[in-house]
């Protein structure tokens, strides 16, 4: 397959990309919005991703924990240790004020920016 400057030429690999940037510039938002209802441990989120979207949207664990680290390490998410009776410790994650604070700043980034997408291929699909 021939490859152009910014990735595969073909139609399928380029889809791939798109949705690949698609999901790596959401999952703040993502994870942000999946802990909103409360606090959850990894797999858990990675559970709910996959449910809410009806499989859709997946990540893998080594997706996801760095984007955990980083909302941890930028005061968004907090975290706390819990070991149960039985099994492994399990870190949970949750929301703090400033990270509730980042979930409405991007949801609203994330809005403004999808309507004016929409807009955008629904006047070039009208034109044609």
């Amino acid at each position: 397959m021939a490859k152009t400057q910014d990735g595969p030429s073909d139609a399928e690999g380029g889809r791939r990309s798109i949705e690949r940037e698609l999901k790596r510039g959401s999952l703040e938002l993502i994870v942000l919005h999946l802990l909103a209802p409360g606090e959850a441990y990894g797999y858990e989120i990675v559970s709910k991703l996959t449910a809410e979207t009806n499989g859709a949207l997946e990540v893998t664990d080594g997706t996801l924990y760095p984007v955990l680290y980083r909302l941890e390490r930028a005061g968004f998410v907090a975290v706390r240790w819990e070991t149960p009776q039985r099994g492994v410790p399990r870190k949970y994650y949750r929301l703090t004020d400033a990270g509730r604070a980042e979930l409405a700043t991007l949801t609203h980034e994330w809005t403004t920016f999808t309507k004016a997408m929409n807009r955008l291929l629904r006047q070039d699909k009208e034109s044609k």
